[in-house]
């Protein structure tokens, strides 16, 4: 008696449907790796821009002047991108405080990635402050 052996395999159909489902799930996972790049991109944009913003804020703290209801703009160098910023200064019905709206873009885009506000007010002699702080304290029966 012979023994017949057959020869099991896939057929080439087999094959060509399971490279096109192989092929439509590569797709589906480059598509979705994609869309996490943009969001962390976007993300990192998005968290230097609100540094930018920040930090233009605090130096026009710092430079302990009475600010004026202007606009001013520029550029700044900022993690190997140029930024283009412009800040707002506007009067909030307070006499001597100042709202300040930093809006921050990459250089030559019109598209605002973050707008920061930030409040200023007129600058008091050193250590005025903490007098008017203290004696809020005193009064209130707090000790310190």
């Amino acid at each position: 008696m012979m023994i017949r052996r057959t020869q099991r395999g896939f057929t080439l159909v087999e094959v060509m449907v399971a490279l096109t489902i192989v092929a439509f799930s590569l797709t589906a996972i480059a598509a979705s790796m994609n869309q996490m790049i943009d969001a962390a991109n976007t993300m990192r944009e998005r968290t230097y821009a609100g540094w930018i913003a920040q930090n233009k804020i605090a130096e026009l703290r710092l430079a302990n002047v009475t600010p004026e209801v202007s606009s001013t703009s520029g550029e700044v160098d900022y993690a190997n991108s140029q930024w283009s910023w412009r800040a707002v200064i506007s009067e909030t019905g307070i006499e001597g405080f100042y709202r300040l709206d930093v809006s921050v873009s990459l250089a030559g885009s019109e598209y605002n990635i973050r707008t920061v506000t930030g409040f200023i007010g007129e600058p008091m002699p050193v250590g005025r402050a903490n007098q008017i702080w203290g004696r809020g304290l005193r009064s209130s029966g707090a000790t310190g």
